[in-house]
């Protein structure tokens, strides 16, 4: 990945320092991470939100409306992956480790696969 803004679910306070949730809907923030000439420019963290009302659409739309081109999970569902292809976000798939930093390097490397339909979670606490 050479430009764009990828986003992480992490957990507690987020950063590039910091642990990935395993599924992104039950993140407690999103780590940010700017990139421009395959380097990291800027991170910055943005809360989750709660989305009971909206269904998995709701962390959708506030990547979408954060400007974000590309996500790395460890697992998410068919319903939001659907939401992500619809407005243009690229999401990524990774499951082997927690740390925040060694995920996006593999990213901007382009060591990481887009996520296939067959990874997706079924639902539950994953």
């Amino acid at each position: 990945m050479e430009n764009g803004k990828i986003a992480v679910p992490s957990n507690g306070e987020g950063g590039l320092e910091g642990t990935r949730a395993g599924h992104f809907g039950h993140c407690d923030v999103f780590t940010f991470i700017d990139v421009e000439n395959s380097e990291i420019k800027k991170v910055t963290t943005l809360n989750n939100q709660e989305h009971s009302q909206g269904g998995c659409m709701v962390p959708v739309n506030l990547l979408a409306n954060n400007n974000v081109t590309a996500l790395i999970v460890g697992g998410i569902g068919i319903r939001p992956l659907m939401g992500f292809k619809q407005v243009g976000i690229e999401v990524y798939h990774d499951d082997t480790r927690s740390d925040i930093k060694p995920v996006v390097e593999d990213l901007i490397a382009g060591k990481l696969s887009v996520i296939s339909d067959n990874q997706v979670c079924g639902g539950g606490n994953r």
